[in-house]
């Protein structure tokens, strides 16, 4: 008996087997990124005007309501995560500006953090001293919120150090690299490489200031709070499915997540208070609590992801737009924690090896 399979069409001439029917056009329900970048785009500057007008409160980390401030990230990762991903790097913007005396924001700008460094070409600045003036060129990654931020904090290496700057985004000095950011997870927080071509930049603290400030690590605190939101988010499927329907195993990850939940919640806000208790980080434990917070909520994230998806099965996933969109979003979101680097990191603090 001849077991092989058929053998494939032939490509007509030459070409790649034809897709059937009318496989590759766009079909109702499809998923569209464009859409999604404007949706999250109208909706960051809804909230923008919102915490300009006082309806979204975000003290700044270690003015005394640090919870407050982390509590409204996650509010807003709940609803949405994407929109918390620039609402996040707008509040921390403003804090960073207030902290290294940077210029104060006008109403109805709309505020990025653009700070990461990985491998690559990167930014660099150039200073003109006769002018006194500052501008930057290169690439910058992930730069969240390209087509709808009126302005940046962008680090850039300089002949002495790297750096922060403050950037105006007019048309011409940047531009968004059409194709760097395919994600379908934060699609909508619009996170493509930018590239910079000379654009005028005031800068913001001296060197090395934005990452030796004690604001740095609060901020990434501030980060886990969006995760949390995003666990928040995902377990609501969870919490229908119970709801609806009594069943020992859906009852029993539900109160595994609850666990969860409760636990990183806790940890959030002890989190909060050791900031209020000392916002300058004058006993230097800043840095080791930031890892703590972020690998125990990351941890919390990923158990969350697992149960729910083990405890829902895929109809969620495949009938629920929204809750298929907050588990895809916070899988991509949370892999800004950099899992076992950051745990070595964390280590290296407890074993009193880290650097100052």
């Amino acid at each position: 008996m001849n077991h092989r399979s058929p053998p494939a069409p032939e490509p007509p001439d030459g070409g790649a087997v034809l897709p059937p029917g009318d496989a590759g056009v766009p079909q109702p329900g499809d998923f569209d990124a464009a859409s999604a970048r404007a949706g999250t785009a109208a909706r960051f500057a809804v909230a923008v005007r919102q915490i300009e007008e006082g309806g979204l409160r975000f003290p700044l980390p270690g003015s005394g309501a640090t919870g407050l401030r982390f509590a409204g990230l996650r509010g807003v990762a709940e609803e949405d995560l994407a929109v918390a991903r620039l609402v996040e790097g707008h509040t921390d913007a403003l804090a960073i500006l207030a902290e290294l005396d940077g210029p104060p924001p006008a109403p109805g700008q709309r505020w990025g953090v653009w700070a990461a460094e990985p491998p690559g070409e990167g930014v660099r600045a150039a200073h003109d001293p006769a002018a006194d003036a500052w501008t930057l060129s290169g690439l910058k990654q992930y730069a969240s919120g390209a087509h709808s931020c009126t302005h940046a904090l962008v680090t850039a290496r300089t002949e002495d150090g790297q750096r922060l700057f403050a950037v105006r985004l007019d048309p011409g000095t940047y531009e968004p690299v059409p194709g760097t950011w395919p994600a379908l997870g934060m699609a909508g927080s619009d996170t493509p490489d930018v590239r910079f071509d000379g654009a005028p930049a005031l800068p913001v603290g001296e060197v090395d200031a934005y990452v030796r400030r004690p604001g740095f690590a609060h901020g990434g605190v501030g980060v886990a709070a969006c995760w949390l939101g995003g666990a928040h988010a995902v377990a609501g499927a969870l919490r229908r499915a119970a709801a609806r329907r009594g069943s020992p195993f859906t009852d029993a990850h539900l109160g595994a997540v609850d666990i969860e939940l409760y636990a990183a919640g806790l940890v959030m806000e002890r989190a909060a208070a050791e900031i209020d208790a000392d916002p300058e980080d004058t006993g230097g434990g800043a840095a080791q609590r930031a890892l703590r917070v972020r690998a125990l909520v990351a941890a919390c994230c990923e158990r969350v992801l697992t149960h729910v998806g083990r405890a829902t099965g895929a109809g969620p996933l495949c009938h629920d737009p929204r809750h298929a969109r907050a588990v895809a979003d916070l899988t991509v979101y949370v892999r800004q924690h950099h899992a076992e680097r950051d745990l070595a990191a964390l280590g290296a603090h407890v074993a009193g090896r880290a650097e100052t």
